[in-house]
């Protein structure tokens, strides 16, 4: 079977080294050794001045959107996983949708200064597929109209936009480390920001609001990573550049062998450094979608409708029309893409896929 991901696993006495450290502390959560170094290693790597590495991708935002979001109205993109969104609603805010850029799928910079009301206070916009958001007209926007900026860059692990991580932008952003990332933790996210005094709430935010064992510094929750997780991490961490390597070698193949006169693939914007975390094909219809997936799982080849439905048509969502969005998501498919794919996988995924 050939699924859209598979999880890197370093070899396991790797893992198992890392493991022993957390025995031989027995010392398995409340930021210890491993997770402290896990950080140091992570901030060297992607040049960021600050990060505090959290036990799931999603917490990230639901913190930043506490602090940010002041219960108001978040523009957003309908355009994401469904993550993006249920943290808005979750955290009692509304979200506003605003529809997308036909070839680079993140939020439409022109669309969003018409959806901006007196309710609104950030905007939490999406680097969809590790493809960057239009940040400086974002953060004209933002400044124009006092707004705070959370982008959702749970795909951008060592994105670089302008020679500048990605996780420089906005006044917080959010990272997942989810097993079917190209960095991971098992499960495991982080949040960044060049603020102090923000750094500050985000890391008590994190652990229950904690500044000593009896005192608080103000609400919190429990967001923190354990060391199981980080050892995880530690353990992938020396395959960072293989990893991306072998990754950019399958989009090569697929970039050589796909015919793009019947299919279109994204567009990634200018003085991006991309990571290849996924390989999103858009086909001319649904119908032709549909065929294709059918074809490939007969031979089972798995690919995955990211993102299908469009996210202003889920249930607990105002029904607004985002006709971009609902286009794309019904004629979006994912190809498989992850280290130890074979060449001859590959050519026959390419064979189905270009087959009259």
């Amino acid at each position: 079977m050939i699924t859209v991901t598979k999880t890197f696993l370093p070899p396991i006495e790797e893992y198992n080294k890392q493991v022993q450290r957390a025995w031989d502390n027995q010392w398995l959560t409340n930021r210890g050794e491993l997770v402290l170094e896990l950080e140091e290693k992570l901030k060297q790597y992607l040049k960021v001045s600050n990060i505090i590495i959290t036990t799931n991708g999603t917490i990230p935002l639901q913190i930043a959107l506490k602090l940010l979001g002041n219960g108001g109205e978040i523009i957003t993109t309908p355009f994401s996983y469904v993550a993006t969104t249920a943290a808005i609603v979750w955290e009692n805010c509304t979200p506003v949708f605003v529809d997308i850029h036909p070839e680079y799928l993140t939020l439409d910079e022109n669309k969003i200064e018409a959806a901006i009301t007196d309710k609104t206070t950030a905007i939490l916009a999406t680097h969809v597929f590790g493809n960057p958001c239009q940040v400086e007209a974002i953060e004209a926007i933002a400044k124009k109209h006092n707004l705070k900026v959370i982008y959702d860059a749970a795909h951008c692990f060592g994105v670089t936009y302008k020679d500048k991580s990605i996780f420089d932008y906005g006044d917080v952003s959010t990272c997942s480390f989810h097993a079917t990332k190209l960095f991971h933790t098992g499960e495991g996210g982080a949040m960044f920001t060049k603020d102090a005094a923000l750094q500050h709430q985000l890391f008590y935010s994190h652990n229950f609001g904690h500044k000593t064992v009896l005192d608080f510094h103000g609400l919190g929750i429990n967001g923190k990573i354990s060391e199981l997780q980080a050892a995880m991490g530690l353990a992938v961490f020396p395959y960072i550049e293989t990893i991306v390597e072998e990754r950019k070698k399958i989009v090569n193949f697929y970039n050589a062998l796909l015919d793009f006169s019947r299919l279109d693939k994204i567009k990634i914007r200018e003085n991006t450094e991309w990571n290849y975390s996924y390989y999103p094909v858009l086909l001319k219809n649904e119908a032709t979608l549909l065929d294709i997936q059918a074809r490939l799982l007969s031979e089972n080849i798995i690919p995955r409708r990211y993102f299908n439905p469009s996210l202003n048509n889920l249930p607990y969502c105002k029904n607004v029309k985002m006709p971009i969005s609902e286009n794309i998501s019904e004629r979006v498919l994912c190809l498989p893409l992850y280290v130890g794919l074979k060449t001859e996988d590959l050519d026959k995924i390419c064979k189905i896929i270009n087959a009259k």
